[in-house]
């Protein structure tokens, strides 16, 4: 069976096996002897972040369909969820916001599993999962152990993980940290788009159903929910992550780019290009730190002349007619042509303001 029938873009060839265990210890099982083979392994969860060649996938595909939450035992005001990997994201957080629980009400509306969020560290409208995961359950594949992995083991930054960049395993389950208060109301409101949505001023705290209402009502406007009425959510969401560059080259581009200051700790302190030192001064002295800025990806699309529902000629696959950050699948597109078209707007946005986007979702068996 192809495995667009498992992604939410609805490309991708046959895998040689396909492997759906039922249980948290048939998962485990099953994985371990996949990789006891030696063969060509890949996890698939809710298949809304991943980009599958139309080749398909030589090897075992692992499909994570494990289902349940469990309240834990924690302190007074706070709520500990263990979630096996196969939960359905959105119908977590809709369950926590029907219990009053604040923590992932911005993240309404994200497609795929609960296992992969921390694999690309989930975030939108002003939260990231980082702030809320304890802990992981982890398959490590080069040690077959079953352990719990703290969250800070994790390198979460901006969009990854040590997960996605390299550390290699299964996410079993993950450990959530969450508020409860008499009032049901959310986290600090963050960002400027979801505030003007709600009428709200940014810090201020309101239901958590008005929150995860609005945040709905945005995804959907922007193609971004999972619909079977709406063409646009053929896609595996945002194909690109916005660009994280020096404060001195963003001085460089437009005005009227969309800027945000980085966080000290989304993403690893670099070296300045203008200084020279040999290795052993960093006894004596830290490399300076550059300041560093996130642009708008959509913005730089759409001013480099790619407008909304543009497609290539004869090509399946287009950008979606609600926003320029999702590709989507306008019927019979093949991988290839899909792939075509973000190497496409990358070279437009290169062209045209010397950044380099980078693709968001997996990539199985191509490259972008």
């Amino acid at each position: 069976m192809d495995l667009s029938e498992f992604t939410t873009l609805r490309v991708g060839g046959p895998a040689a096996e396909l492997l759906a265990p039922a249980s948290a210890a048939e998962l485990v099982e099953t994985t371990l002897g996949v990789w006891a083979t030696g063969d060509d392994w890949l996890v698939l969860g809710g298949g809304s972040n991943v980009l599958v060649a139309d080749e398909g996938f030589g090897g075992s595909v692992i499909r994570v369909l494990t289902r349940g939450v469990e309240r834990l035992e924690s302190e007074a005001g706070a709520v500990r969820l263990k979630v096996q990997a196969g939960e359905p994201w959105d119908e977590l957080v809709a369950q926590t916001v029907g219990n009053g629980w604040a923590g992932i009400e911005a993240l309404s509306g994200i497609p795929g599993s609960s296992g992969a969020a921390p694999i690309q560290n989930i975030g939108a409208y002003g939260q990231e999962l980082a702030s809320s995961l304890v802990a992981i359950e982890f398959l490590d594949y080069a040690t077959a152990e079953l352990r719990r992995l703290p969250a800070e083991d994790l390198e979460l930054a901006y969009r990854t993980s040590a997960l996605k960049q390299g550390r290699r395993g299964l996410v079993v389950s993950i450990e959530l940290r969450l508020q409860e208060n008499d009032g049901a109301l959310s986290d600090p409101i963050a960002y400027p788009q979801l505030a003007n949505a709600l009428g709200a001023e940014l810090g201020e705290r309101l239901p958590l159903s008005d929150v995860r209402a609005a945040v709905l009502a945005l995804r959907a406007a922007k193609g971004m929910l999972l619909d079977a009425d709406d063409p646009d959510s053929v896609s595996a969401g945002s194909f690109f992550t916005n660009p994280i560059v020096s404060e001195e080259f963003a001085r460089g581009l437009p005005s009227d780019v969309p800027r945000w200051p980085v966080e000290a700790d989304e993403v690893e302190p670099v070296v300045s290009p203008l200084e020279t030192f040999h290795p052993e001064d960093l006894r004596a002295r830290p490399p300076k730190q550059e300041l560093r800025v996130k642009l708008s990806a959509a913005w730089l699309i759409e001013h480099a002349g790619v407008t909304r529902g543009f497609r290539l000629p004869g090509s399946g696959a287009a950008v979606s007619s609600k926003h320029t950050l999702a590709l989507v699948n306008t019927g019979g597109a093949t991988a290839a042509e899909v792939a075509e078209l973000a190497r496409y707007l990358q070279t437009r946005v290169l062209g045209a303001f010397g950044v380099i986007l980078q693709p968001e979702p997996v990539l199985v068996g191509l490259q972008v």
